[in-house]
């Protein structure tokens, strides 16, 4: 563990920020945590007290994700460290089952893990000569899970209702923050039966049982990718995805975009319109959509096809350099309900821009 939080180190650090702000105004919390070597939370946690427009919260958070669902249209936020993912609408009613919570909507869609859930805020800040309010969630790390933004929509007087019901007793934190943890190592691929892969892929009823069967060879999801063979899954040029947004856009094609963080997964079903690139990151730009990728971090690219009970799902799935998913897309589709044969024609489309 390393020392976390305001208490010991709070005032140089909120004085680092300050000065921070005033040579970049338009810089992100994130990027400055990164550029003082501290957690994105242990940056927000300065701003803790009456003055300083921070709101320590408490759970259960379920509770308080329920509450979302009576303050009308907001702005829900997932990310991971280089995808960005936005969407406006009302939150749905939340249901659980087993250790997944789901809020399915066509506008905000979420899969929820609470596991990793550990501290919990509200923000008042300025942004722009305007005064914006979310809530934000992070893990023991620091690390954001999910940040729920108001809007010129939402019901203020609720959405204040739902911060003072869930105000922690403590406007201080004296925790210690810990480390991330450090990624399994994988299996090396020589001790993975392959055949034995290939046949449990073979027989998948559901693309929401491929979790379980990684989980259950042992294998992790891009090395199961390159071991499943091109039938399966075909490794595809890095601008794959910047040339499917372009044709999607361009046809008005309804995909799905799924971002997540161990805590959370958002889903956009939807077409995409606006297309904009700005340095290294490519973003959608729709009134009601926000995608928000960084292409450099792009290490890998595949096209995935898992058979189900309504015929193959094909995806399209991005990697970083350590093997972290960082988002996947597939066409519109619901359960019970085949493919769309325009999303796969553009999908296999991309397999004649094989990786190099």
């Amino acid at each position: 563990m390393k020392e976390a939080f305001p208490n010991s180190t709070g005032a140089d650090l909120a004085t680092g920020w300050r000065e921070l702000r005033n040579q970049e105004p338009k810089l992100r919390i994130r990027d400055a945590a990164a550029r003082l070597g501290v957690s994105e939370l242990e940056l927000l946690a300065t701003g803790l007290g009456a003055k300083g427009g921070v709101t320590r919260l408490k759970g259960p958070w379920p509770e308080i994700i329920r509450a979302m669902s009576t303050v009308g249209s907001v702005m829900a936020l997932t990310r991971n460290e280089f995808c960005v993912h936005e969407r406006h609408g009302t939150y749905g009613a939340l249901s659980i089952a087993g250790h997944v919570g789901l809020i399915v909507g066509e506008d905000i869609d979420l899969r929820i893990f609470f596991d990793p859930w550990t501290y919990g805020f509200s923000v008042c800040e300025e942004v722009r000569g305007q005064v914006r309010q979310s809530l934000q969630f992070f893990d023991a790390a620091g690390q954001a899970i999910h940040k729920i933004y108001a809007t010129k929509e939402t019901n203020l007087e609720l959405f204040a209702k739902t911060i003072d019901r869930f105000r922690h007793e403590r406007q201080e934190l004296d925790e210690r923050v810990v480390l991330p943890p450090v990624a399994p190592i994988s299996r090396p691929d020589q001790d993975i039966d392959v055949v034995a892969l290939r046949k449990d892929w073979s027989t998948l009823q559901d693309t929401h049982d491929f979790f379980a069967l990684l989980q259950h060879h042992k294998v992790e999801r891009e090395q199961a990718f390159r071991l499943a063979g091109d039938d399966y899954a075909i490794a595809v040029a890095p601008e794959s995805a910047r040339i499917m947004l372009e044709i999607a856009a361009k046809e008005g094609l309804p995909i799905m975009v799924f971002v997540g963080n161990p805590g959370m997964i958002q889903i956009h079903t939807g077409p995409v319109k606006h297309l904009v690139t700005t340095g290294p990151w490519l973003n959608v730009l729709d009134p009601l959509f926000n995608l928000h990728l960084r292409e450099d971090a792009i290490a890998s690219t595949w096209i995935v096809r898992k058979p189900t009970r309504d015929g193959v799902v094909t995806s399209l799935e991005l990697f970083d350099k350590k093997g972290t998913l960082i988002v996947s897309f597939f066409g519109k589709r619901k359960p019970g309900i085949p493919e769309i044969g325009s999303w796969r024609t553009l999908a296999e489309s991309l397999v004649s821009r094989r990786a190099a």
